[in-house]
């Protein structure tokens, strides 16, 4: 099974043994409340103050065991071999676990990374691969394959055949030591975020589809755009960029959003591929969307050491051209192909929505109050979960009964094992370029590689992401190459905050991008549609993505990065640019109506990409011109693309 369809397989209600649910409930309440024990400081009020690397310690003892249960080694129905296999693993990583979550004080205060027990030494060895056969069961065989040989990097890197990727070899207990006791690896930057940020919105995001947020959101999304002309797809554009940004897992937002927006987008003519296309883009940019964004974006900003708010800002103008760009072109398709919006009586009503769902927007409006005016992103998804919970008791239409309360306890808990194991394997990809030395040494190599050319620099990192995210968690890529590929886009010049976004939304085009198009792939049975044609297709309606990271990097303006003016500025000319950008792919200009239809409706559509490209293009040395000039050059070609257009409307009048 290919990693695209184990993650949507996964996104499917299974059927697990009782005694592993309640197993996985009480893990998942066990690590939340050590969480809440520790950024609410309960440790302060009743004298108990544990070491930081006793809830990091105690988290991976008490989430990654589970995955040995929830992803049996032989799958649904294993043979009895398999299963007491699984039950070994469990045990020994939960005593494990356990044994160095209560010796954590004395691991910091006896320096156990360099002289550690020698029975301690074999039980790190022991854990070390048992994390890597953990990633596997929760990430797939890929995502294993590069945690497993890039953990093992330091043993076999003073191997000559390596050329310039030979390095000082550490032995087996030595780098299994580092792997498990030091503060850079498995216990290191994702699992900090884990417990430090990302817990908490992983159990807000499961309360917000279990009190049937997605729903309202959908009925909200329908009533305000649904008559439109296209109204299904801008409602899938708006309700599944929202959910997507509080879920912040593309392929389940695809496969639980997309059953109702897709079948919609097909009655009022829609093709199939692009039907799902709609769907995949949306999703997947909920990833990049504020307020929450995904986990990746809590991850980056524990290594940056930066405030979340500051990630989710510099997100927003990028966030906003991309979903811009996709509500424009699909208006263009709809207004040049006639494609009406769904008759206003088949829509649900605004009052009645906003009547019987309202406190889901109090409940967002908090947490934007609490994250971004207070300040208090460990604590935000807390309070905001409590209110939503407490709210949705209280009112009768939505309550939960005690079998939906433990299916929210159990999706919850489900969710933070699988991320708290992923995170700790992609620990171990940090931990071996750390102990490596590496990290400096590649950058300076890679800038030695591209002769210091930025552009080609940046060229490699987009490539490179894409790649990794084809085989990797949005987070693993990331995180390897704000390592491996940062540091030298930084020492270039360029904004720090700009790269590591870039490396971001990079390793997240994958998920629209063929050959392994994971959102697409699972978009595409729902609609009925070629998986590959479902695929291209997402990459035309998503493609002023592929040209965003580029420009921002180039001009932190565009992720709010300056003074007022030249931000309002740039993004006011980039706005300009996605319509025309969007005009020039569908063949419809808001306006001045269809593109097509004449020998002139070619050139026409080619002036237009290109001024829009100029229009999102930042001046500077880089570039060898000024904004000034850019400007002047996109109105010059603007005015002549535009002649062409009239000229192509009164020809195909003829």
């Amino acid at each position: 099974m290919t990693r695209a369809e184990q993650t949507v397989e996964q996104s499917k209600p299974l059927q697990y043994n009782p005694v592993v649910r309640y197993l996985t409930i009480l893990a998942g309440l066990v690590a939340t409340g050590l969480v809440t024990y520790k950024v609410f400081g309960i440790g302060i009020i009743v004298g108990v103050i544990p070491t930081e690397a006793f809830y990091f310690y105690a988290m991976f003892g008490i989430v990654v065991p589970l995955v040995f249960l929830l992803f049996p080694l032989g799958g649904a129905g294993s043979p009895l071999v398999f299963r007491l296999l699984d039950i070994v693993f469990f045990l020994a990583m939960l005593v494990f676990g356990s044994i160095f979550a209560f010796k954590a004080a004395r691991i910091i205060d006896y320096g156990w990374e360099f002289a550690a027990p020698t029975w301690a030494l074999w039980i790190a060895l022991g854990m070390w691969l048992l994390t890597i056969e953990a990633s596997r069961r929760a990430a797939g065989t890929a995502v294993a394959v590069v945690i497993a040989i890039g953990s093992f990097y330091p043993v076999f890197g003073g191997a000559e055949w390596l050329g310039p990727l030979q390095v000082r070899s550490v032995s087996l207990l030595d780098t299994a030591a580092f792997h498990i006791f030091g503060g850079e690896s498995v216990v290191g930057v994702p699992l900090r975020a884990l417990v430090n940020i990302v817990l908490g919105f992983l159990v807000f995001g499961a309360a917000l589809q279990h009190t049937g947020a997605g729903k309202f959101f959908l009925d909200l999304s329908f009533a305000l755009l649904g008559s439109t002309r296209g109204g299904p797809a801008k409602v899938s554009i708006i309700a599944s960029g929202f959910m997507g940004s509080i879920s912040g897992s593309v392929v389940t937002n695809v496969v639980t959003t997309g059953v109702l927006t897709i079948p919609a987008m097909r009655r009022i003519g829609i093709p199939a591929s692009k039907a799902g296309a709609i769907e995949a883009c949306a999703s997947t940019g909920g990833v990049l969307m504020p307020p929450v964004m995904g986990a990746t974006a809590f991850v980056m900003a524990t290594y940056l050491e930066t405030p979340y708010q500051t990630i989710a800002l510099a997100a927003a103008i990028p966030s906003f051209l991309y979903f811009f760009g996709l509500f424009v072109q699909m208006d263009g398709f709809a207004a040049r192909h006639g494609i009406v919006g769904m008759p206003r009586e088949d829509l649900p009503k605004l009052r009645n929505v906003m009547r019987e769902g309202w406190y889901y927007l109090l409940v967002i409006v908090l947490m934007i109050w609490l994250l971004f005016f207070l300040k208090r992103e460990s604590l935000a998804p807390f309070y905001a979960t409590a209110v939503l919970i407490t709210i949705n008791q209280i009112l009768p239409k939505q309550r939960w009964s005690l079998k939906d309360f433990g299916e929210f306890l159990f999706s919850a808990s489900r969710l933070i094992v699988e991320i708290g194991t992923i995170l700790a394997g992609v620990g171990l990809l940090m931990g071996s370029l750390i102990l490596t030395g590496k990290i400096g040494s590649l950058a300076y190599d890679l800038v030695g590689f591209a002769g210091g050319n930025m552009l080609l620099l940046l060229l490699m990192g987009a490539l490179t992401s894409m790649i990794l995210g084809m085989g990797m968690t949005i987070t693993a890529a990331y995180l390897f190459l704000a390592i491996a590929l940062a540091p030298a886009l930084a020492d270039s010049g360029l904004n720090v905050l700009a790269v590591h976004l870039f490396m971001l939304y990079w390793a997240m085009i994958s998920y629209i991008t063929p050959p392994v198009a994971f959102a697409a792939f699972a978009a595409a049975p729902i609609a009925g549609s070629s998986a590959m044609r479902t695929g291209f297709e997402s990459m035309k309606f998503a493609s002023v993505i592929y040209f965003i990271p580029f420009f921002f990097v180039l001009n932190p303006a565009l992720i709010g990065q300056g003074d007022i003016t030249s931000i309002a500025v740039t993004v006011l000319t980039a706005t300009a640019g996605v319509v025309l950008i969007a005009a020039a792919l569908q063949g419809y200009l808001i306006g001045f109506g269809s593109l097509v239809g004449s020998v002139f409706a070619l050139p026409a559509r080619a002036g237009l990409f290109l001024t829009g490209l100029i229009l999102l293009a930042p001046g500077g040395d880089l570039l060898g011109v000024t904004a000034t000039q850019l400007t002047v050059a996109a109105i010059a070609l603007g005015i002549v693309s535009l002649a062409v257009v009239r000229l192509t409307q009164r020809a195909a009048a003829i």
